[in-house]
């Protein structure tokens, strides 16, 4: 993951930036998918952002069985950073706004409500057990991603070109 975030990491962060969302968000795929744009969970969800089909198709990606836009790194990036802005505005906290990425806003509705609380540390027994994982999980991401060197950890080489091109075909 470290040898790629290179090529990943500004797509993230231009996505990021164009919903005014903080770049610390551009470690969610380091741990939905370990930045393979081909994963694919036990659930269906696909892609370096995990969406699912319907969350996916809301936010303007092509699903067929021609192409699946989950998988396009630039779309999908772009897509997320809309999903993580529209759960800002609901949530207003992004601890909330990390959980509701992982399990669905639904949940963490349910788990404010039966907490009688709207502090992600409140309602944390209330969260799906993988949920209640997914935040600290982003915190290590963020700190592991940041501060590697100084634990002895190098970057593997990776076979990601270092620019791409984008070529466009009608036929």
């Amino acid at each position: 993951m470290l040898g790629a975030q290179n090529f990943y990491m500004p797509i993230f962060e231009e996505a990021l930036e164009s919903y005014g969302l903080p770049l610390e968000l551009k470690y969610l795929p380091v741990i939905e998918s370990a930045l393979n744009p081909r994963a694919v969970s036990r659930v269906g969800a696909t892609g370096l952002w995990q969406f699912m089909l319907n969350t996916g198709k809301r936010y303007g990606l092509t699903v067929n069985t021609l192409v699946d836009e989950r998988r396009d790194p630039v779309k999908a990036s772009y897509a997320a950073a809309h999903y993580l802005s529209d759960l800002y505005k609901v949530f207003g906290d992004w601890n909330l706004v990390i959980a509701a990425y992982n399990c669905g806003p639904d949940k963490v509705y349910k788990a404010i409500h039966r907490a009688k609380q709207n502090d992600y540390w409140q309602i944390y027994p209330y969260l799906p057990k993988e949920t209640r994982g997914y935040v600290p999980a982003f915190i290590a991401a963020n700190y592991i991603m940041n501060y590697y060197c100084e634990h002895n950890i190098c970057p593997m080489t990776t076979d990601l070109p270092a620019k791409t091109d984008t070529v466009v075909i009608n036929r």
